[in-house]
């Protein structure tokens, strides 16, 4: 396989790949710059802020629950078993928030588990790429994973769509090392399709595994013995993994693993099966441009290239493998009924790889529209987070700024904190010094734009954390609750989501019981969350209305609490 570490021809329009090319001159300095960037992106926003909706709070409420019932085994939100909620993640969130809290808070203990994941994810995207492209090759990817639209704020949740993420880049690893070794590769793949069932189910199996089976229908390469004994150890990794927290589960009480089984339906992402929804193909064309950018455009501009015959067509594995997992992927998201922006997280790693093979021959003309859209779109962006910034915190928050915003609430000042003032300084100053005009390259604007990613997601968690956290937590509205009812009290609850129930029980102890169900016979308090009422909450025959309120700035989401007979 030696010619897979030949360079690449590239058109005569190509430019100098040396700018984050691991072999170029000053080659510590500039790898100690990228892995900065990559270690700013990572750990910003994982800190003093508290589980925000959806995934985010239920990830980090299953993982709190886990530590303080010592039940390892079974997830439960809110003291109810939870069994549609994947356990890897949480078990990650678990470990880390045992071993951190205290003296970190458990919030931010538990997404010392996202940092993890997050490593993950850049480094099986660049071993990924190397195996497939070469050496000089492992970092554009990484850069563009960076950069990716769908990623910036999903990405730092506590989430199963996270786990997911990093087990599809482990696959693509895992088939790039098959092709020189076949039984390390096979495993490879087999643990991440395990891992990829723990932190998301079936769908996991299929999007780790389906891609590599229909390799061989790309080329010869794939129709071998090799490929069918990777395969097959794959399957021999695989299954063991993925089946010990199912079995481990049965042995623990069959009735678990019953609802585990009814939890786990296919009809949930496949379609034109009794008890799914109606599929939206369209959904996928609307929103993957945004989600995918920057990769989709460098994905389509390979395509005009490769597909020509240009640079080695597009049946080198370097191609083939990112394309095998990118179009099955796609085309299952496309078939998912009702289908979420961050179920497309795991298309990020295979896009990134098959985007990176063809930036150093865009036309010097293209590069640079991409490299000054960046800058002008960061730069206005962080502008307007500085300019409303300053103020909010000199004016408090005008009803013109409330209303760009989207804040129901005005007057609302936004905190200073030195520290968060400083470190936004000292990342719009370096970003500053990043895209100084000097040589200008294609893979420079790629590192442009991750750069600016960082930057725009760097001020939200730094100077603007407090804000956002106030309109994300739950918080305010868990004490609202708690001191309208006496403490222990049987609240019973109707359309309260399961986000919602996680961080009422974590801030405030707060359980509810369902409507309708035996125990709500004995609750005098009922919890009733609805979406916009403009004409105030509505009455119900027998109770009156003791609370009502929702998170600070969200009229769309309100939450009442009726109290019977008075």
């Amino acid at each position: 396989m030696s010619w897979l570490r030949a360079p690449r021809p590239v058109v005569p329009e190509a430019a100098d790949p040396d700018v984050v090319s691991p072999s170029a001159p000053n080659r510590a300095w500039k790898e100690a710059g990228l892995v900065f960037l990559c270690g700013a992106w990572v750990l910003l926003g994982l800190f003093g802020r508290d589980p925000w909706k959806t995934e985010d709070a239920i990830g980090f409420a299953v993982a709190w629950e886990m530590v303080q019932r010592h039940d390892f085994l079974v997830p439960h939100v809110a003291q109810e078993p939870a069994l549609h909620v994947a356990p890897l993640v949480p078990w990650l969130a678990a470990a880390t928030l045992s071993w951190l809290a205290p003296p970190l808070d458990p919030p931010d203990a538990g997404r010392i588990a996202v940092g993890v994941l997050l490593v993950l994810l850049l480094a099986f995207t660049g071993m990924a790429a190397r195996e497939l492209s070469g050496r000089s090759m492992r970092w554009v990817p990484i850069l563009i994973v960076v950069g990716t639209v769908g990623l910036f704020e999903r990405a730092h949740q506590l989430s199963g769509e996270l786990g997911l993420t990093v087990a599809v880049a482990a696959a693509l690893y895992g088939a790039a090392l098959a092709l020189r070794r076949p039984v390390a590769g096979g495993a490879a793949l087999g643990l991440a399709a395990g891992a990829a069932f723990l932190a998301s189910g079936t769908i996991g199996l299929a999007w780790t595994l389906v891609p590599a089976l229909v390799l061989p229908a790309f080329g010869a390469a794939w129709r071998s013995r090799a490929h069918a004994a990777t395969f097959a150890v794959a399957l021999a990794v695989a299954i063991p993994v993925a089946a010990a927290w199912p079995w481990a589960l049965h042995a623990r009480s069959p009735a678990l693993f019953e609802a585990w089984t009814a939890a786990e339906r296919l009809s949930a992402w496949l379609p034109f099966l009794p008890g799914s929804a109606p599929i939206e193909p369209s959904w996928i064309a609307r929103n993957l441009l945004w989600v995918a950018w920057p990769a989709l455009p460098l994905v389509l501009w390979m395509l005009w290239i490769r597909g020509r015959g240009f640079n080695g067509g597009l049946r080198e594995p370097g191609i083939v493998v990112p394309a095998a997992w990118s179009a099955a992927l796609l085309l299952s998201i496309a078939l998912l009924p009702d289908p979420r922006v961050i179920q497309t997280m795991p298309i990020a790693a295979p896009l990134a790889i098959l985007a990176a093979h063809e930036v150093d021959s865009l036309k010097r003309g293209q590069s640079a529209a991409l490299d000054w859209f960046g800058i002008l779109t960061f730069g206005l962006a962080a502008i307007v987070l500085w300019g409303f910034w300053i103020d909010a915190y000199v004016n408090g928050m005008s009803p013109r700024l409330a209303m760009l915003l989207r804040d129901s609430e005005t007057g609302h000042g936004v905190s200073f904190n030195l520290r968060a003032v400083l470190a936004a300084l000292a990342l719009t100053l370096l970003w500053i010094v990043l895209v100084r005009p000097a040589r200008r390259s294609n893979r420079r604007a790629i590192l442009n734009w991750a750069a600016g990613m960082t930057l725009i997601w760097g001020l939200i968690a730094t100077i603007w954390m407090p804000y956002v956290n106030a309109r994300r937590t739950y918080e305010a509205v868990a004490q609202g609750i708690a001191h309208a009812v006496a403490p222990g009290a049987c609240i019973e609850r109707r359309d309260v989501g399961l986000a919602q129930r996680a961080a009422f029980y974590y801030f405030s102890g707060i359980v509810t019981v369902p409507d309708a169900s035996p125990r709500s016979a004995d609750c005098d308090a009922l919890l009733v969350q609805y979406g916009r009422l403009a004409d105030g909450p509505p009455a119900l025959p027998g109770y009156a209305i003791a609370w009502q309120g929702g998170r600070r700035g969200d009229d769309g989401e309100r939450f009442v609490l009726y109290r019977k007979g008075r």
